[in-house]
């Protein structure tokens, strides 16, 4: 019976020399720029994108880069009643990043991305509902972008220069 066991740990142990592990190679599950970016941001100011940005790039310790995020929007009635009221309102968000290394300077990478989403104003007085549903949806819009960001990061080396 002992030299049954011995032989079927010795064919499990030869059967598991060819294994290789989903995240032997960690690209895409480290942010290349976490904890070695400073941040600007310019253009529309949204309050939630500051208390965001710190989650997906870190503290900056290394300060390898410079992430550069220009934000744009655009509002678009949808739809009109007949007493001029809007009824169906659509924002479209336009990330503009820019990545610049420090040590080479410069450009590294560009890419632009947009988000988008709509929401029906309430015309009669302030309405909690809608503004606080107008928030959410911000919120919502730059957390999918900036994770589609760092997304598209982990496809590309941000060390050599455009």
């Amino acid at each position: 019976m002992k030299k049954l066991i011995y032989l079927f740990l010795i064919v499990f142990i030869a059967s598991c020399d060819e294994i290789e592990f989903v995240y032997k190679e960690n690209k895409n599950l480290i942010n290349p720029l976490f904890e070695k970016t400073e941040v600007n941001t310019s253009g529309l100011d949204i309050a939630y994108i500051s208390s965001y940005i710190p989650r997906i790039f870190g503290e900056n310790k290394e300060n390898s880069f410079t992430l550069s995020i220009n934000i744009e929007e655009k509002k678009t009635k949808r739809s009109v009643e007949s007493n001029q009221a809007t009824s169906n309102l659509r924002y479209e968000l336009r990330f503009y990043y820019s990545v610049t290394s420090n040590i080479k300077n410069c450009v590294t990478y560009e890419k632009e991305i947009l988000s988008y989403f709509s929401i029906i104003p309430k015309s009669e007085g302030y309405n909690y509902g809608a503004d606080s549903s107008l928030e959410k949806k911000y919120e919502l819009a730059i957390n999918d972008n900036l994770n589609q960001f760092v997304s598209f990061l982990s496809d590309i080396n941000i060390n050599i220069c455009k």
